[in-house]
Formats: C-alpha cells, structure tokens, sequence
C-alpha cells in the first residue's frame, strides 16, 4: 500500500471553496480504486494549512489515477474548482508507507 500525503497552503478566506474542492477530490479518489482518508482544515486559531491524506494498493495503482488527469471530465471540472476560485496557494506531494493499527497485534519485543 502507497499513501499519497498532500500538504496544502490554503487562502484562509476560501476555506469554504477549499471544503468544495476537497470534497470532490474525496469522491474521485474513492471512485478510481483508492481509499481516502480525509482533509484536515485549518481549525482553530490562524492558519492556512490543510492536509490530505489517501491511499492506493501500489504505486502502479496510483499511477493508473494519475494517469485520469487532464482527460476524465470530472478531473478535469475539480481541477476548475482550484483554479476558478484560487483556495489553494500552492501545495506539495510526498509518498509514504502506511504502519496501521491492524500492523500492530502485540506489543515490540
């Protein structure tokens, strides 16, 4: 499994936009074959930092979703949703291994 870590800096006055585009994000992972595990907004106090977490069974798996960038309609009308409103200032993508609860049966030796 391959997790896909997508830190954001986010315009604090469109969080609302953000919420919109995060949600359609949220459906089209799901509807490609991954598993997503959710945005986390800024909450309390001054920020403008959001993350997003998802998940593919491999990288090939991913690569098949990337590769529905820029042709699948829907991707396309997300992608919309970002730019059309400027929610997202700029963001980074990192790849990571996920160690899970279900990982963990006993306690380490």
């Amino acid at each position: 499994m391959i997790t896909c870590v997508v830190e954001y800096q986010v315009d604090p006055a469109k969080i609302a936009a953000f919420e919109t585009f995060a949600r359609a994000w949220i459906y089209l992972v799901g509807k490609n074959g991954g598993v997503h595990h959710g945005y986390f907004l800024p909450g309390e106090g001054a920020s403008d930092r959001a993350i997003a977490l998802f998940s593919f069974e491999s990288f090939a798996a991913y690569e098949i979703y990337r590769g529905l960038f820029g042709k699948d309609p829907l991707f396309i009308r997300a992608d919309r949703l970002r730019d059309e409103s400027g929610c997202v200032l700029r963001y980074e993508r990192s790849f990571m291994r996920p160690l899970l609860p279900s990982d963990v049966t006993d306690f380490p030796d």
